[in-house]
């Protein structure tokens, strides 16, 4: 079976994630212990963990962003994120990729976030 380049019509944006893994909700603690150095809010309430995807073998893939293309630290986030998820219980591999796509933007934060940063 070939992929299709292209989007399907409808597709969303962002990937699901795998929330009804039991090591979901890990994984997402592991990524909340992960700050942007120039925001003092974790990068998962920052809303730019897009997808947390883990499979029957607990392989996670992750799928994240960051709050502009020119981050002084966009060579260095991913590794904190598989720094913070790998070591986990239960955990076999972690991948954690960087996407443009969509653009991260304020709507994107929890808010929890957005309390915290004055924007409610």
């Amino acid at each position: 079976m070939t992929q299709n380049a292209e989007p399907l019509e409808g597709a969303p944006l962002i990937a699901p994630s795998s929330t009804d893994h039991p090591l979901y909700d890990a994984v997402v603690e592991g990524c909340r212990t992960v700050y942007d150095p120039e925001i003092p809010v974790n990068i998962y309430d920052l809303g730019l963990i897009y997808t947390i995807d883990i499979n029957s073998e607990n392989d996670v893939k992750i799928i994240m962003t960051l709050t502009a293309p020119g981050c002084p630290v966009a060579g260095d986030m991913p590794g904190w994120v598989m720094d913070a998820v790998e070591p986990l219980d239960g955990i076999k591999t972690v991948d954690v990729q960087l996407t443009w796509d969509p653009p991260w933007g304020m709507d994107m934060m929890s808010d929890e976030a957005r309390l915290e940063l004055g924007f409610m």
